[in-house]
């Protein structure tokens, strides 16, 4: 079996081949290793029946990617197992692949990418020409996390056992705003 954690908006998801479940917290931190047990529990599932842990990459919360990712190579380290990284783009194209996907960065601007653009960020008025080249727009409204299940089957297929890292379209805040300088 499959499972899937994301950690990238406020809340936690999880997604155990065709279980599915989203946890309210005020605190991931907290709540991702006893939110896991119950989730599987409830699934009815050991650590033991688990194959692969599929873990949401980015765009999204700095912080919350960070500990998803943690948690799950963690995991995937103590049970020997890969530990598949899968970005929000994936996960809207899986269900749309015609689709320019938009996720609003609250910053600003906006994280995009279809299929034939890269990932990356635009402005409003960059968007507006843009998406006119794709049938469709998506992102607007959070992703299906059910949608990252084929990918993470597609990627185990393939191989393509890339390192879970986050995925950073700019430099953090901290970055932006440092005023210290290298010599």
């Amino acid at each position: 079996m499959i499972f899937i954690i994301n950690t990238s908006s406020k809340d936690l998801e999880f997604l155990l081949d065709d279980k599915y479940k989203k946890v309210e917290t005020e605190k991931q931190s907290l709540s991702l290793p006893i939110e896991t047990e119950n989730f599987l529990k409830e699934s009815g599932v050991k650590w033991s029946g688990i194959s692969a842990i599929g873990v949401v990459v980015g765009p999204g919360s700095f912080t919350g990617i960070r500990l998803g990712i943690a948690y799950a190579k963690g995991l995937g380290m103590g049970l020997n197992i890969p530990v598949i990284p899968v970005n929000a783009f994936e996960i809207y194209l899986a269900a749309t692949p015609d689709a320019f996907v938009a996720i609003d960065s609250g910053k600003g601007d906006f994280f995009v990418a279809a299929n034939g653009l890269a990932p990356c960020t635009m402005n409003i008025d960059e968007i507006e020409t843009k998406q006119m080249e794709w049938a469709r727009t998506v992102g607007h409204k959070p992703f299906d996390l059910r949608n990252a299940l084929s990918v993470v089957k597609t990627k185990i297929e393939n191989k393509d056992f890339q390192p879970a890292v986050p995925m950073y379209l700019r430099p953090s805040y901290a970055e932006q705003n440092s005023k210290c300088t290298q010599n």
